[in-house]
C-alpha cells in the first residue's frame, strides 16, 4: 500500500542476555510500525506503533482477539504489506518486499493440486537455488526437508491423496526448503483436528530444536502458544492495535505436553495469557458498538487480501 515510509535508524540494535553481559544482536526488528487502510469513511488505522525485537533462533507467538492485527503484522514482516510509518529490519537490512529469507506457512496449505508433495517442494527449491545446487543436490535437499516433517514415505502422492495434516506438513517442508532466516506461520494448525494438531506441534518443536529457526507464529490457542514459545506477544484490540504485553516463557526444552499439564509454571503462564485476553475481551463489545460498519468490514478483510 502506498504511504510515506517513516525513516529510522538502520543500524541493527543489540540486547543483553538476562543474567549475563553477553550482547546479543537483534535478528529481526519491528520498529514503530503503524498502518492505515483507505475506506469510504476515511483512513482506518489497523496498527499503531508496534515495536518488537526478536533474537535469532527465538520462537515468538502473537496472540489476541480477532481483528487485533496479528496477520497484518505478519504480512508486513513478510513484505506483503508496506507499513504507513515505521518499518522492519532483518539483520540490519530494511524489509519492504517479499523474499525467500522470510518463508510463510498459512492456515491453508496452498499446495498445487496437480503436483506431488515432492514436486510442490521442488518448485520452491528451484526458485531459490537455481544455479546454486546441482540436480542431485536439489533432489537430496527436497528429500531431506520432506523427511524432517515425516513425509518422505508419501513424497510422490498428490494433495488429494493425503490428509489435511499431511498437506500442512508438506507446506512446512516447502517453507523450510527455502532455507529462510525467519519462518512466518499464520495459524498453521488452526484447521486441523486436536490430535493432528498435537502431532504437528511436536514435530515443529523437533524441527526448531534441530534447525534453530527463528519463528513468528500467529495463534488463537493459549496452550499452543505456551507450549511452543520463548515469548508470547499479546496484542491489544483494534482499531489502532499494538503490543499490549510480552510474556517470557522460561520452560526448559525439550517440552513434554503431558508433563507440563501439571506443571505450576506452565499453568501460571497459561493463566497470565488468559487474564490478558479476558480483560481485553470486556472491551470488545464497547468497541464493536461504536465502530462504523464499513470500517469493521475493512478490518476483517485486510489480512485476507495478503494471504490469498
Amino acid at each position: 500500500m502506498a504511504g510515506d515510509i517513516h525513516l529510522f535508524n538502520r543500524t541493527a540494535s543489540t540486547t543483553v542476555n538476562k543474567g549475563s553481559n553477553i550482547m546479543v544482536k537483534t535478528h529481526l526488528e519491528i520498529s514503530d510500525v503503524s498502518i492505515e487502510f483507505p475506506t469510504p469513511s476515511g483512513p482506518f488505522k489497523a496498527l499503531d506503533g508496534v515495536d518488537l525485537k526478536i533474537k535469532e533462533g527465538e520462537f515468538v507467538s502473537l496472540i489476541g482477539h480477532s481483528g487485533c492485527g496479528k496477520s497484518t503484522v505478519l504480512n508486513i514482516v513478510a513484505g506483503l504489506y508496506q507499513a504507513t510509518t515505521g518499518g522492519v529490519l532483518l539483520d540490519g537490512r530494511e524489509v519492504n518486499t517479499p523474499g525467500p529469507e522470510r518463508a510463510v506457512v498459512f492456515q491453508n496449505h496452498s499446495l498445487l493440486p496437480w503436483l506431488s508433495a515432492y514436486e510442490n517442494v521442488e518448485l520452491a527449491v528451484k526458485q531459490v537455488f537455481k544455479g546454486k545446487k546441482s540436480k542431485a543436490e536439489i533432489k537430496e535437499w527436497i528429500e531431506h526437508n520432506l523427511s524432517l516433517v515425516h513425509m518422505d514415505h508419501a513424497m510422490h502422492k498428490r494433495p488429494d491423496e493425503i490428509s489435511g495434516g499431511m498437506k500442512q506438513r508438506v507446506g512446512i517442508a516447502r517453507a523450510l526448503a527455502m532455507e529462510p532466516k525467519v519462518l512466518l506461520m499464520d495459524e498453521p494448525f488452526g484447521a486441523l483436528d486436536a490430535l493432528t494438531r498435537a502431532h504437528l506441534q511436536d514435530s515443529l518443536m523437533e524441527i526448531q530444536n534441530e534447525l534453530n529457526n527463528t519463528v513468528i507464529m500467529i495463534t488463537h490457542d493459549v496452550d499452543e502458544a505456551v507450549l511452543l514459545s520463548d515469548r508470547i506477544v499479546m496484542m491489544t484490540n483494534g482499531p489502532a492495535a499494538t503490543v499490549g504485553e510480552i510474556l517470557d516463557i522460561e520452560l526448559a526444552r525439550p517440552r513434554d505436553r503431558i508433563a507440563l499439564a501439571d506443571d505450576s509454571q506452565y499453568n501460571h503462564y497459561r493463566h497470565e495469557v488468559l487474564r490478558f485476553l479476558y480483560e481485553k475481551q470486556s472491551k470488545v463489545e464497547d468497541i464493536d458498538q461504536h465502530r462504523p460498519k464499513k470500517v469493521e468490514a475493512v478490518e476483517e478483510e485486510a489480512p485476507q487480501k495478503a494471504t490469498a
